[in-house]
């Protein structure tokens, strides 16, 4: 398949995500591993004034950030600045750890690890999801306006309400997990607190200047004086205009930046361009737990089965039953609560990055990439119509 077919393929696909209920663009960049495969395509509208979607517009990357919170968290341990199974207690004050996780009369706090954060098998509430009685939850306030938020607002919250389950043993055969904002909230706490920077200073440091990322930055913090906006991220019908908010989840949540940039930081993780040792990308994959099917609220709202999680990076492959029958490719990376995606495909070598920015239609990823890797993917192989 020539280029230009290739291009006008994955152009169709990204139409057919636009053209998805409430999705107002798209954008979907895809690398093959030996890079003779490297397109971008975009469709749609930017932003409610009309401004079109181009491949190179940026993006709120959403919960895409914590995989670059996860690699620098991972290369603190590996300069055995961090310790995965020491308690955060060891790098965070009582005013922030005390009464974290109080269940049923115990105060678990002491107990979690590094490594309950990373891997979302702490029991910690999720400030952003979870409602305390009588209060309107982060996630509401965040579609109803503006509002600027710090490490002791979210520690407030997570104090008056109750804990998934106490942390979990590593060693389990039957570990629970459940996907919680405020674990990475305290990682960016941790990463300060060892480093003695801000944490987006750290990232930057550690992760975006090695790599010349020069077209992301953290949401309140542009780089290289940029001053672009980035694309607008919808609610159903409404415009989620909150710079304030975005500044405030840094850790979890706060990097904008462009497709390319995306992958040029994913394959940088793969090729291990990001650590001194062979072996750290393979420990973040090590453990996969599995999060539970949903069975409340804020649970629908935050990945389920079958997605499975490991040290700030998420595995996910269709089940055969529900891929009548054949065996789905699997995915390895992270996606955001606005339908964005980075995602390495080692069955097909492909790298692809991207968003649909609506809430919405968060698990859009999940649903359409395992079919846009088997129609790309197929297109190549040899025999393929290249004329």
């Amino acid at each position: 398949m020539t280029t230009t077919a290739a291009a006008t393929l994955l152009d169709g696909i990204v139409t057919e995500l636009v053209d998805r209920k409430a999705v107002r663009h798209a954008v979907l960049a895809v690398e093959s591993a030996d890079q003779t495969l490297r397109l971008t395509s975009a469709a749609g509208q930017a932003r409610p004034d009309g401004s079109p979607m181009l491949p190179e517009t940026p993006f709120h990357y959403a919960s895409v950030t914590k995989l670059y919170t996860a690699v620098v968290v991972m290369q603190l341990c590996e300069q055995e600045r961090v310790g995965l199974d020491v308690p955060i207690t060891t790098y965070l004050p009582p005013e922030v750890t005390q009464g974290l996780h109080r269940l049923r009369g115990v105060d678990h706090s002491g107990e979690i690890t590094v490594r309950h954060l990373l891997s979302h098998t702490s029991g910690v509430p999720d400030y952003f999801l979870d409602t305390p009685e009588g209060e309107t939850s982060f996630s509401d306030l965040l579609v109803q306006g503006d509002v600027a938020y710090d490490l002791d607002d979210v520690v407030a919250r997570v104090r008056r309400l109750t804990p998934y389950f106490p942390p979990q043993d590593p060693d389990a055969t039957r570990r629970r997990a459940r996907y919680s904002d405020t674990n990475f909230q305290l990682l960016g706490a941790i990463v300060a607190s060892v480093t003695g920077t801000p944490f987006q200073q750290a990232v930057e440091e550690q992760v975006l200047e090695p790599l010349g990322l020069d077209d992301t930055w953290f949401a309140g913090r542009p780089r290289g004086g940029r001053r672009e906006l980035p694309a607008a991220i919808w609610s159903g019908d409404d415009v989620i205009d909150a710079p304030l908010a975005m500044a405030s989840m840094a850790p979890e949540g706060g990097l904008i930046g462009t497709a390319a940039d995306a992958l040029t930081f994913l394959r940088g993780l793969v090729t291990g361009r990001l650590f001194e040792r062979d072996t750290t990308l393979g420990l973040m994959q090590e453990r996969w737990t599995r999060f539970g099917l949903p069975r409340d609220r804020t649970a629908i709202m935050a990945p389920g089965w079958p997605i499975e999680y490991g040290l700030g990076i998420k595995r996910f492959r269709l089940p055969r039953i529900l891929n009548a029958g054949r065996r789905a490719p699997t995915l390895i990376g992270h996606t955001g609560a606005s339908g964005s995606w980075l995602f390495w495909c080692p069955d097909h070598e492909l790298y692809l990055g991207g968003t649909v920015d609506q809430t919405t239609a968060a698990g859009l990823p999940y649903q359409r990439l395992p079919r846009a890797i088997h129609r790309l993917s197929s297109s190549n192989r040899p025999g393929a119509d290249r004329s």
